[in-house]
């Protein structure tokens, strides 16, 4: 049995730290997470919370109804041992949720109708940045063997890892997106102002200012203006600013 659940670990750590190359490759290493979680340690359910752009915690992956339910309350109402974990950077344990009420009353309630008597809470961390946290929601009381707990971290570690190199590959797409449109609008504008320059035989510059003009005066931008000139569906005049 030993033997089986350090395979079943191994396995785990393997496919999260295995290169995501899109989207739903990291959403299935999110949902990988949670997975594992609840067949190698001592839990009936997880679910994992992840800081958003905004900064807001978000429900990332569950297993069950109740555990993203929980997390989403816990978002919605500021408190809990997952918010807490993402917020302090430090692992939450609580071995028995009915005695927590006072210290989150929400969330114990909520919990403890929902069949869970313990939760351990694990932060998502890589040195001082902090992205979310793993939470394993147990239905008997008590907290995680030792060793649990560790594997429980390690998995998180390399998680995190994985979810920050993903998010520079995203920024990194981003901004080659946006320079590539900056730059084909910028040929298109040229293509226009060559035409027109061409064809009524005027400077570059003037040719320009029709496009300025005419778009200023609709409030188009100044790429759609471009666009409909080359296309033929805006027709102007370097003579006069008339358009027909």
């Amino acid at each position: 049995m030993a033997a089986h659940r350090e395979r079943r670990l191994l396995h785990a750590i393997v496919r999260l730290a295995g290169n995501a190359t899109g989207p739903t490759d990291r959403d299935d290493r999110l949902q990988v997470l949670v997975d594992e979680s609840v067949a190698l340690f001592d839990a009936h359910a997880a679910g994992l919370m992840l800081f958003g752009r905004s900064g807001d915690l978000q429900v990332a992956a569950s297993t069950g109804h109740h555990a993203g339910l929980l997390e989403l309350l816990q978002v919605e109402t500021g408190e809990g041992p997952c918010l807490e974990a993402a917020r302090t950077g430090e692992v939450v344990a609580v071995p028995d949720v009915a005695a927590a009420v006072d210290r989150w009353p929400h969330f114990s309630r909520v919990a403890v109708d929902a069949g869970y008597a313990s939760v351990h809470s694990v932060p998502l961390r890589l040195r001082d940045e902090v992205i979310g946290s793993l939470n394993l929601f147990g239905e008997t009381a008590g907290t995680l063997a030792p060793e649990d707990l560790a594997s429980a971290r390690a998995l998180a570690d390399i998680a995190t890892i994985g979810i920050l190199q993903q998010r520079v590959l995203d920024d990194g797409a981003s901004t080659r997106a946006q320079l590539q449109a900056a730059l084909d609008s910028r040929t298109v504008i040229e293509q226009a102002k060559g035409w027109l320059a061409n064809r009524d035989d005027v400077d570059t510059d003037v040719a320009f200012g029709l496009l300025r003009d005419h778009a200023r005066r609709n409030r188009l931008p100044l790429t759609e203006v471009a666009l409909g000139v080359l296309a033929g569906r805006i027709s102007l005049r370097s003579a006069a600013t008339d358009e027909t």
